[in-house]
């Protein structure tokens, strides 16, 4: 069942995408070689709950992290660790808040360094794919359509497109009906409706699309250890055009600010 929420809601679900912004922001701050994913978590977490909200994550069906930190193969979910960041390497982190009563989710990759010309293509195709998707987020249009238009873009350009993990819908609940796949058919799966809200998340793979997860139970990795990349928002369905909630700006701000990360 979709829960379309009223105006009031999504004012609330606006502003936690606010501070998850913001939260995502304070990795771009302090990424570089040799700092921590355990580091990373921290600080996103105490921002959070300096601003009156609680880290979605945290201990959500029993992941015990306020952020996925997800490095190079590493798809989604990632512990962080105590492993040092190197020069060259991706890192995902996702995150979400939850204030008022309701969960924003997000996530964004980041280019620690110099990393090679074919992993910077990636993460550039894989943001793209995230506003193509984004741009079928729209009221009488289909499920099938967002994923056909992150799955077609991102084949275009000789990447492939992870099956096993989908984007969501989302409200009181981190994870909510309608689930938004990343490929599909034009015309094919469910109808959106106006005052959907849903995170859409292309995880996209240099290599081959084939995943497993290992043995911490939640770290997904590509079987052929190829990087990954993956960018969220969470979006409103609207009548017209969609309304995207969560921001970048505050990251990409920060990105152009540290020498040690690499805007793409």
């Amino acid at each position: 069942m979709v829960k379309l929420k009223t105006e009031e809601e999504i004012a609330f679900i606006k502003e936690s995408s606010l501070i998850l912004g913001k939260a995502l922001a304070e990795a771009a701050k302090i990424l570089k070689p040799g700092i921590t994913g355990l580091e990373i978590d921290k600080l996103i977490e105490t921002f959070i709950k300096d601003q009156g909200a609680v880290p979605s994550f945290k201990n959500y069906r029993g992941f015990p992290f306020s952020i996925c930190c997800s490095i190079n193969e590493a798809v989604v979910h990632g512990f962080p660790t105590s492993s040092e960041i190197k020069d060259g390497d991706i890192v995902s982190v996702d995150c979400g808040v939850f204030l008022n009563g309701f969960h924003s989710d997000s996530a964004y990759t980041f280019a620690v360094g110099e990393v090679s010309s074919k992993v910077a293509k990636l993460m550039k195709v894989t943001k793209e794919c995230l506003y193509r998707g984004i741009e079928n987020a729209v009221a009488g249009k289909r499920v099938g359509d967002v994923g056909y238009a992150v799955q077609n873009y991102a084949e275009s350009n000789g990447f492939s497109v992870v099956r096993e993990l989908v984007g969501h819908g989302l409200g009181k609940e981190l994870h909510e009906e309608p689930e938004v796949p990343n490929y599909g058919k034009r015309g094919n799966g469910s109808v959106l409706k106006a005052n959907t809200v849903i995170a859409i998340e292309p995880m996209i793979n240099l290599g081959k699309r084939e995943v497993k997860t290992l043995k911490d139970g939640w770290t997904v990795v590509t079987r052929d250890g190829s990087p990954s990349a993956h960018y969220e928002h969470t979006v409103v369905v609207r009548n017209g055009k969609p309304e995207i909630l969560t921001t970048f700006d505050f990251v990409e701000n920060e990105l152009k600010n540290n020498k040690d990360l690499t805007y793409i």
